[in-house]
């Protein structure tokens, strides 16, 4: 038995990404165990990963060192026996859990000063591997080997589990649902405007789908403007559900239209049909890894920026994507064909 550690990303995008490395762990023909160390928001995705055995919570903070504490929990982590550790963020912090866990063979990319801490140090080539999913991914493998296809995400729902977070919330099973997730946790610039989800949510509901608003409690009072100026037709349930619930709700879903976010990647991974709208970042670098994910982007000479907000303060590359261009991208054929 071989057993593997993952320091994990501490964004849910970026967490969903990492799974393909879990499946091609487990795909190397040796009987493999893998736990993946991670901060508290992400373990609840980790535990629907069927390739995670154990999700161990990472306490530390966002640039907090806490150098005993890390000691400690390295030492707590001994016993496990683990042989390698694979750590995906490039900060010094991340490396020192699996350094004093004293795991033989400490896998990742080159980055802030962890000469020693690293035993196994890649030097990461972004032209052979321009996803973020391919860089997690090429560390399953040997330094130098050949890329692979990158495996699907696939995040586990039950029947049981989503009856239950449909019941909490109240919600009628009976309608097809569009799910609209209108936040975007990086900043503005990712967000598509909220008369434009309002919009789309009143032509949604006029075609007979039920509309729910999912998001996190910081997308609370976003999802409050968008419910008002829909006029009723969406449902707000942003900060409503904890993490685990969102997952149950989206596999609910007929559709989802999404902000480039953590949510439009666990849509995916969920297998639903996803329309990804993509302003200020990139669908070059993190785009959903599903085949009936479609990604809506303009393509301005302006974009992608990579800023938090617009720099140029028009921000047309979400302002001039359309409801009409996003409706026309939701197989409404389709979704009622599923529903007989």
């Amino acid at each position: 038995m071989f057993k593997v550690l993952v320091v994990g990303p501490s964004w849910i995008g970026d967490t969903v990404l990492a799974q393909p490395l879990f499946r091609l762990l487990h795909a190397k023909g040796r009987e493999t165990v893998l736990d993946a160390l991670a901060p508290a928001w992400t373990l609840p995705l980790l535990n629907r990963m069927p390739e995670v055995r154990r999700a161990i919570l990472n306490p530390f903070d966002h640039g907090e060192m806490r150098l005993g504490a890390r000691r400690r929990l390295g030492h707590e982590l001994r016993s496990a026996g683990y042989d390698q550790a694979i750590v995906l963020p490039n900060s010094l912090k991340s490396a020192l859990v699996p350094y004093f866990a004293g795991i033989p063979l400490r896998t990742g990319f080159r980055g802030e000063m962890r000469w020693g801490l690293l035993n196994d140090i890649r030097r990461l080539d972004e032209l052979r591997f321009p996803l973020m999913a391919q860089r997690y991914a090429a560390l399953a493998g040997a330094a130098g080997e050949r890329p692979v296809p990158l495996p699907d995400t696939r995040l586990e729902s039950d029947p049981g589990a989503r009856a239950a977070a449909l019941l909490k919330l109240g919600l009628d099973p009976r309608r097809p649902v569009a799910a609209l997730c209108p936040g975007a946790e990086y900043g503005p610039a990712k967000r598509w405007p909220p008369r434009h989800f309002a919009e789309l949510g009143r032509r949604l509901a006029a075609r007979g789908l039920a509309v729910w608003l999912v998001g996190s409690s910081q997308d609370r009072s976003l999802g409050e403007e968008i419910a008002t100026l829909s006029e009723g037709a969406c449902r707000n349930l942003c900060g409503m559900t904890t993490l685990g619930e969102a997952i149950d709700l989206l596999a609910s879903c007929a559709v989802v239209v999404s902000n480039d976010s953590g949510l439009m990647h666990i849509a995916a991974a969920l297998g639903k049909p996803v329309v990804a709208l993509y302003g200020s970042s990139s669908p070059a670098f993190t785009p959903p890894l599903s085949a009936r994910a479609k990604i809506l982007r303009l393509d301005l000479p302006c974009s992608p920026c990579f800023k938090r907000e617009c720099p140029l303060g028009h921000f047309n590359c979400m302002m001039q994507l359309t409801p009409d261009r996003v409706c026309a991208a939701i197989e409404f054929d389709k979704i009622r064909r599923d529903m007989h």
